[in-house]
């Protein structure tokens, strides 16, 4: 290492905004929630069995997407319909 290199105050402060906004971006990537659900995280979601999430897209109950062979469930649809079924206590 050379001895002639000085880190400066400044050096150290821009050092320091660069770690702060890598750690911003980390941190807003793993905070915001997913918009598309795959079954099985809406089955966690909701605590359902397999047979009860497919009865449920079957009746009509739950909308989804279906692409290939892959379901899609769009979050705030599933909110509305826990919403939409709220009962009163």
């Amino acid at each position: 290492m050379d001895k002639n290199n000085l880190v400066t105050v400044q050096d150290l402060q821009k050092m320091k905004e660069e770690i702060i906004s890598e750690i911003a971006l980390i941190t807003e990537k793993t905070t915001t929630q997913k918009e598309w659900l795959r079954s099985a995280e809406v089955m966690k979601m909701l605590t359902l069995s397999t047979g009860t999430l497919q009865n449920h897209r079957i009746n009509g109950k739950i909308p989804y997407t279906r692409i290939g062979g892959t379901l899609y469930y769009e979050r705030k649809a599933i909110l509305k319909v826990l919403n939409d079924n709220k009962r009163a206590a």
